[in-house]
């Protein structure tokens, strides 16, 4: 994916690889201008659902097609200082008003370096990485508590579908109470990758008090005639291409959720190759190092004591 095509967004050298971003930030377009695109918005009325039923979503709503919405110019959005851009929009047709104080938004941040951001999740990125996140804002649900998806539709690799894995760690300081991590991986070697923490916010900032789970189905084959013609995916990987599908879908029917704010948010990390490798943070390098070597002093402790007692006795003269 990388070359040296010129970048269209005129951000020079500020951009850490213009091909790179410039890819990205279609990749994330609503229509699904690249690679992966996002379909609809999904709803489900999860009043009557028990979280003993297993995957409780509920009833469904009939879905949002992003193909119907109306989206801000890109340009309007584009912020050299911050690498980011935002596609915001809303319903064509909404005669029931759910969107008349809301929007869908997809915000894309490229990064010129290595780091995290400021706002859980915190996924570690590099300059070969953008961030997307998307925010449902102030949309009237269509029930009183309304659960809301994704479903996101990706290029296969030939005949297979990306390979999704799931990684678990002890942790937790950057995403409290999460501990693990999900990602797709294009190839054994992998030529790209996308990665998130299975966890979105109902709340801005986002915290533990407001954390949601987020579940996503396993991927299948989509048939393409399905999907929106994207000229630009055409274009990158040609006329012939397998798409698979999955959902993504935040919440359950109790805890908090969008009916709390009228908001919910969540963010992947996308890049070419291999995904960063996230390690343990200081925080728990320090516990584990106390934890482990605690004993160690305490045996070290015992033993110098030992020794000094036995010295004082050993030096103790007998009147007989």
């Amino acid at each position: 994916m990388r070359g040296s095509v010129e970048c269209s967004w005129g951000w020079g050298h500020c951009a850490p690889s213009p091909l790179l971003l410039w890819t990205l930030l279609l990749f994330a377009a609503p229509f699904g201008l690249l690679g992966e695109k996002t379909r609809q918005l999904l709803e489900f009325d999860s009043t009557n659902v028990s979280d003993t039923v297993a995957k409780p979503l509920g009833r469904p709503y009939p879905p949002y097609s992003l193909a119907d919405f109306s989206w801000n110019n890109i340009t309007d959005s584009l912020d050299p200082a911050t690498l980011s851009a935002t596609f915001q929009g809303h319903p064509m047709n909404d005669p029931t008003r759910t969107f008349a104080n809301g929007s869908l938004a997809f915000r894309v941040q490229a990064f010129s370096r290595s780091s995290r951001p400021a706002q859980p999740p915190r996924l570690l990125h590099t300059a070969d990485t953008c961030q997307l996140e998307v925010a449902l804002v102030g949309a009237s649900p269509r029930g009183n508590r309304s659960l809301f998806g994704l479903e996101v539709a990706t290029l296969g690799q030939g005949p297979d579908c990306p390979s999704m894995q799931e990684q678990h760690s002890i942790d937790d300081e950057y995403a409290p109470a999460v501990f693990q991590l999900d990602q797709l991986l294009w190839g054994s070697l992998p030529s790209g990758f996308a990665q998130w923490r299975p966890v979105a916010y109902s709340q801005k900032p986002g915290g533990r008090e407001s954390a949601l789970p987020c579940q996503a189905s396993p991927l299948h084959p989509a048939l393409a005639y399905s999907l929106p013609q994207s000229p630009i995916v055409r274009a990158f990987f040609g006329s012939q291409n397998n798409f698979c599908a999955f959902n993504l879908t935040f919440g359950a029917s109790t805890g908090p959720g969008y009916w709390d704010q009228h908001y919910l948010s969540w963010s992947m990390l996308l890049g070419v190759g291999f995904p960063p490798v996230d390690g343990l943070s200081p925080l728990v390098l320090g516990i584990m190092a106390v934890a482990l070597g605690a004993p160690g002093l305490m045996l070290l402790g015992g033993g110098l004591v030992l020794l000094l007692h036995h010295k004082k006795y050993s030096e103790y003269q007998s009147i007989n």
